[in-house]
């Protein structure tokens, strides 16, 4: 026997059931023992996020977009900060880092690498000068506005469930000076920060 199946006209359930009957199999019988399939669950995305003023114009939704647009190194320490509640000292940021095992960041790095941040926000946020990270130079210390906090918290819960929605790190050629082929970006080196001023 020969079978044509036409998969511009034919659905798939129709081509199913001629496969069944043509080896001789009843089509209803067999389709009434599949499994009925799981209904899929919508995927979270940025709609869900609110849009209200948390503080001086920020919201939930431009937080999450802050987290997507930034660098990873610059995610991984907003992360951080809030993990320990929105405030952390210089040092303390730069020792959990040396040597992380995911994202480590260079002694006097952390500032260059939180230039992303400063970037992302003349993009991003509201329309005055308010930044998601401050650092306060007379004791050494990183600091998120408490009324951020909690919709960082809801941002990366997001960035977790859709990590599709991030920004990746470029990809560099191990070797200096060279760029083994497409694809590859080269970058300048990050800004060291012994004094660790300009954050943003």
């Amino acid at each position: 026997m020969q079978l044509t199946i036409d998969t511009q006209a034919d659905t798939y359930e129709q081509a199913i059931a001629a496969v069944q009957a043509a080896y001789g199999l009843n089509p209803a019988l067999v389709a009434s023992s599949w499994p009925t399939a799981p209904a899929l669950e919508p995927r979270p995305g940025p709609e869900s996020l609110s849009s209200s003023d948390m503080w001086e114009g920020w919201t939930e939704r431009l937080l999450f977009d802050t987290v997507v647009a930034v660098m990873p190194g610059a995610r991984a320490v907003l992360r951080r900060l809030v993990e320990v509640g929105g405030t952390a000292s210089y040092d303390d940021i730069r020792e959990h880092f040396i040597h992380h095992p995911e994202t480590p960041i260079a002694q006097g790095r952390i500032g260059g690498v939180l230039t992303s941040i400063r970037a992302v926000r003349r993009r991003i946020g509201p329309d005055n000068n308010t930044r998601v990270l401050q650092l306060d130079d007379r004791i050494r210390v990183y600091r998120i506005e408490p009324a951020l906090v909690e919709g960082l918290k809801r941002a990366f819960d997001l960035a977790d469930a859709r990590p599709d929605l991030l920004r990746q790190e470029p990809v560099r050629s191990r070797a200096a000076g060279a760029c083994p082929g497409p694809g590859c970006v080269r970058l300048p080196e990050a800004v060291s920060d012994p004094q660790i001023s300009d954050v943003p």
